[in-house]
């Protein structure tokens, strides 16, 4: 039975208690995991209970991060494995900072965490959230030069997360080297030039790449009419950090490619989105931003607040 199987799995876990040193406890250690991890697909469940088992009982800091990193691996499985170790993940940068472990360690670490919530639905914004620390761990110093060229993959679907996710406006993306190296990259230029757009120009820009890379727009799974509304309101966002406190209808018109009637709900649209603070001076047809920032730093309270004032502004 499993619970026998367990039970006796995690006597054997025990011996790791009873090593002469922690040096010798982590042989005993690397020898369970390498039995445990042997047929992952073999009841991947009760494997990573043993190894959390085993992590407890370790003396070892190093011994720690190994088992869990083990952990992860046999979490890759499948789907009800993953569950034993996703609720674990809001505890990385606790636990790297208490196993002490290097910036290799900590990027094969988020790689592999990465790949797990890739496939776990409603966690899109975890998955995009370790994309990026994976990625920070390349710094553009001459100890990642060899290393650097296998974040390429991750480093276009940090990409994609970010022009697909409706909850994002502000990225650190382009300053990262693992990002900045897709642009000379023959695959991957044209997903770095869309970065591009988003972060530093306008509709007008990205309605002329989509003629040019519809195909490719696609085949990352990127609607169209989706990318459309998100470009119209970074474009607003774009705006509001370029004016003197003051965006005069005429200049939201044209970088939206919308009509006078239209200005409104585009408001409306970036207060309930969390990324403008501005009220609406019908009779002089102005916005007035009173702050613009990343959809992250507003929270439920302060949009609703929002709403109501421009609700009230907008009937004076």
């Amino acid at each position: 039975a499993a619970a026998d199987l367990e039970c006796t799995l995690t006597v054997i876990c025990n011996l790791v208690t009873k090593a002469g040193s922690e040096d010798e406890a982590l042989e005993i250690a690397k020898l369970i995991c390498a039995k445990l991890t042997h047929q992952p697909g073999e009841k991947p469940t009760l494997r990573i209970k043993v190894l959390f088992s085993l992590y407890n009982l370790l003396p070892s800091l190093s011994g720690k991060a190994l088992v869990y990193r083990k952990a992860l691996e046999l979490a890759a499985a499948g789907k009800a494995a993953a569950d034993c170790v996703v609720p674990t993940f809001k505890n990385i940068d606790a636990f790297v900072a208490y196993w002490g472990i290097g910036k290799p360690e900590q990027r094969d670490l988020f790689l592999a965490v990465t790949r797990i919530l890739k496939d776990q639905k409603g966690m899109t914004k975890e998955y995009f959230k370790f994309l990026n620390k994976y990625l920070a761990t390349f710094d553009g110093s001459a100890d990642d030069a060899d290393a650097i060229g296998a974040a390429k993959e991750e480093a276009a679907a940090a990409i994609i997360e970010f022009v697909k996710s409706s909850d994002l406006y502000q990225c650190d993306l382009l300053d990262m080297p693992a990002v900045a190296q897709l642009e000379k990259d023959e695959k991957y230029q044209p997903v770095y030039e869309l970065l591009k757009i988003f972060l530093t120009q306008r509709l007008e820009s990205y309605l002329a790449f989509q003629t040019a890379n519809s195909t490719l727009l696609q085949g990352y799974g990127l609607v169209h009419e989706e990318c459309i509304t998100k470009m119209r309101l970074m474009s607003l966002l774009d705006l509001s950090g370029h004016c003197s406190g003051e965006i005069p209808y005429s200049a939201i018109t044209k970088a939206l490619e919308i009509n006078d009637d239209e200005v409104e709900y585009w408001i409306v649209k970036a207060i309930s989105s969390k990324i403008l603070d501005c009220k609406v001076d019908q009779l002089n047809q102005l916005v007035i931003v009173r702050y613009s920032c990343p959809h992250d730093f507003l929270g439920p309270y302060y949009s609703v607040m929002l709403s109501f004032l421009f609700n009230t502004w907008s009937g004076m």
